[in-house]
């Protein structure tokens, strides 16, 4: 019998932040879970800290949803799961729904996850490879390893890509860029 490869993580999503090309849009929606055990519930699950998680507690499918104020362009999610610490607590199925509100909710992805450890990162794209453009995303656990029942997961960050300068294009800074631009620029004026 062959073991099925586990999924392989992905790039802390700081990384994807400092290359200037996307920004985290979590904290601009509104989030509600379907079920959660009283102290794991939303905050936990945004508090950027990997040691805490949600927790539902109720049937399968287990829900996230994640709703914006306004027509909003999604390209990715990051999802951390720990299967080493969670076991049948982890996920195995995953679906990503977008849409207006709950009653038009399409699935965009389907993932299989084997034995997760780290940031899961999902893209938001439509058929032409580019962002989507939604009010709600829903993220649906279908199963568990082990064939759990209730489920864990650490964090869910959203990212949205950063537009271009709408006055001409100008070369990304990272913030490494932009703090020795402000020193210099600073330096230059006490030196005057």
């Amino acid at each position: 019998m062959t073991t099925p490869n586990k999924t392989p993580p992905g790039a802390d999503p700081n990384q994807l932040k400092r290359t200037g090309t996307v920004r985290e849009i979590g904290s601009q929606a509104v989030w509600s879970l379907s079920s959660c055990k009283p102290g794991f519930g939303v905050d936990q699950l945004r508090d950027d800290n990997l040691e805490t998680y949600w927790q539902s507690d109720g049937s399968q499918p287990h829900l996230v949803n994640i709703q914006f104020r306004r027509k909003t362009t999604v390209k990715a999610l990051c999802i951390y799961a720990d299967y080493k610490s969670d076991e049948s607590y982890t996920p195995s199925k995953i679906s990503v729904r977008v849409g207006n509100n709950f009653h038009n909710l399409q699935e965009i992805r389907q993932l299989e996850l084997v034995e997760p450890s780290g940031w899961i990162h999902v893209p938001l794209t439509d058929a032409h490879k580019r962002p989507i453009r939604t009010f709600m995303i829903q993220i649906a656990v279908l199963a568990n390893h082990q064939n759990g029942r209730d489920t864990h997961m650490r964090q869910i960050k959203v990212f949205t890509p950063v537009e271009e300068s709408s006055i001409g294009k100008f070369p990304r800074c990272t913030t490494i860029d932009f703090m020795m631009h402000r020193f210099i620029s600073s330096t230059f004026k006490y030196v005057q």
